[in-house]
């Protein structure tokens, strides 16, 4: 990471492969990429993918890759990814999105929908086999997301506060809110627990509010641990996410929780991701509860 205040700079492109199980959630994905500008191709045939992306000045580019694609080769997506960056010098990233069996299977069901390897077999064995065919290309994603639990509206809001903004170049973080009482959320990859704070659920004129409302805020900021903690998370960012950043992790994703999801967790999520953005890095804030980010 950059020293504090220095800008780090801006990439030519920015170029999204998005790929994953069928039925994972691919295709939604791909609109929540269009909704926030780029362009999105889907299930193009492989050998014209390198002219796609050589022939053209690509700038923000989301293509979607899977079996079904003519030529389906993970080998040869990893080696256009690599040259991508080292010749394009585009911000490239690598998003897998997967599910557990029986949701996938729910939702073909659901769908009246063929899953695309079902020939070989049923659809069951056709998940098996393309998880082994996909095993290389999730191994080395920048991302791994699980849509087992998520609404489609879920996963739009997680695309966009990852890629919306262009920020600068390097790891993005996203820092969720969530409840306890609904689970943990499943791209996390660190969890804070804030049930410590004072809540403002048990007053009566801040039950109906969130930590987004300035009334929840001041409520919270006057425990006195709330401050200790904040300054505690810096301390701890400042250490941990630049080793991350040094890993190759290209995303982060730091959760937030307390009991209902909606006071505490929503406000510190906010403050986090602010003196995120403040020491230099793309941060943004997702609220799962209130389905705000």
């Amino acid at each position: 990471m950059q020293e504090q205040g220095e800008d780090k700079p801006d990439r030519q492109c920015r170029v999204v492969f998005l790929t994953g199980l069928s039925g994972a959630g691919k295709t939604t994905a791909l609109k929540a990429f269009e909704d926030i500008g780029f362009d999105a191709v889907d299930n193009l045939p492989f050998r014209l993918l390198e002219p796609l992306l050589w022939d053209e000045e690509p700038q923000r580019l989301a293509v979607g890759v899977d079996v079904r694609a003519r030529g389906f080769d993970p080998a040869a997506l990893l080696r256009v990814k690599r040259r991508l960056a080292a010749e394009r010098g585009c911000q490239v990233s690598l998003v897998f999105l997967e599910c557990d069996d029986d949701t996938m299977l729910r939702r073909f069901t659901e769908t009246r929908r063929r899953h695309p390897l079902s020939d070989l077999g049923g659809a069951r064995d056709g998940v098996r086999r393309e998880r082994e065919l996909l095993a290389p290309l999730r191994s080395m994603a920048d991302r791994v997301l699980d849509t087992s639990l998520m609404t489609p509206r879920e996963l739009k809001r997680w695309i966009a506060g990852g890629f919306e903004a262009e920020g600068p170049a390097g790891m993005a973080v996203q820092v969720v809110s969530f409840s306890f009482r609904h689970g943990l959320p499943r791209e996390a990859d660190l969890v804070f627990d804030v049930r410590f704070l004072a809540n403002p659920h048990y007053e009566a004129a801040l039950q109906p509010l969130t930590g987004l409302d300035a009334a929840v805020g001041d409520h919270i900021r006057a425990d006195p641990g709330t401050g200790t903690f904040l300054d505690l998370m810096e301390r701890f960012t400042d250490f941990a996410l630049p080793r991350y950043e040094q890993e190759g992790k290209s995303y982060l994703t730091l959760a937030v929780g307390c009991t209902g999801g909606r006071h505490r967790s929503v406000f510190v999520a906010e403050q986090v991701s602010a003196m995120l953005r403040r020491r230099g890095w793309a941060a943004s804030a997702v609220h799962r509860e209130i389905g705000i980010g």
